[in-house]
């Protein structure tokens, strides 16, 4: 597989379909275009990272709809990770991340004890800062009031109220995007979510609840 030289050109207009004929007969059509334009990229992409980041893989592009209201098939992105590291590619451009996008109970019980200790919550408010002035954004999905028993007063009430925790930075489609430059946009943001990385994995870690 040779080196990545960006993104193909039909890229975003191959989500651009897909937004608005999300069918199997569009990605019937269109699937060697999503092959050399979007997939082969994307894995070339995920290889350049691998030495700093570790093996990467490409999520499947079919949604689960099992339990969805919405049965369109088709993911309008295609992402790819090497675990906490997330990129992903669509009709509104790239985005590359780092973090728990959600966390399972025992994970959340972790991190709310780790938040709400002084030394390990403060270290985590002054890293999420950092990532900030670094250039990347702080989210993840947030209860809307305080958990319960929690001091509504607690100095790190905002990070308590976290379910997911990630830091991220996007880019609308642009000429970079189609360039070997565009590796450089993801290894930067991933290098800005690196000490959240180390963070979650010292004091979460992974869920030890057994999958269903």
């Amino acid at each position: 597989m040779s080196g990545f030289s960006g993104f193909g050109d039909g890229a975003v207009e191959f989500y651009d379909g897909l937004g608005a004929d999300n069918s199997k007969a569009y990605w019937t059509d269109q699937k060697a275009v999503y092959d050399e334009h979007v997939r082969g990229p994307m894995q070339q992409l995920l290889a350049e990272l691998e030495p700093e980041f570790g093996v990467g893989k490409v999520f499947r592009p079919y949604r689960d709809v099992r339990f969805s209201k919405d049965k369109t098939p088709y993911k309008t992105h295609c992402g790819g990770y090497a675990s906490p590291f997330y990129v992903q590619i669509g009709s509104d451009g790239l985005m590359a991340a780092c973090g728990y996008y959600g966390m399972a109970s025992d994970q959340l019980a972790r991190y709310r004890t780790a938040v709400d200790d002084e030394r390990r919550g403060e270290a985590l408010r002054k890293l999420l800062a950092r990532a900030e002035r670094a250039g990347v954004t702080v989210g993840g999905e947030k209860l809307k009031t305080r958990p319960k028993g929690v001091d509504p007063e607690h100095p790190r009430i905002e990070l308590l109220r976290h379910k997911g925790l990630m830091v991220a930075r996007r880019w609308p489609p642009d000429d970079v995007l189609h360039e070997p430059g565009c590796v450089e946009r993801v290894r930067e943001a991933w290098r800005a979510g690196r000490p959240l990385a180390e963070w979650l994995a010292d004091h979460v870690g992974p869920s030890e609840q057994p999958r269903r």
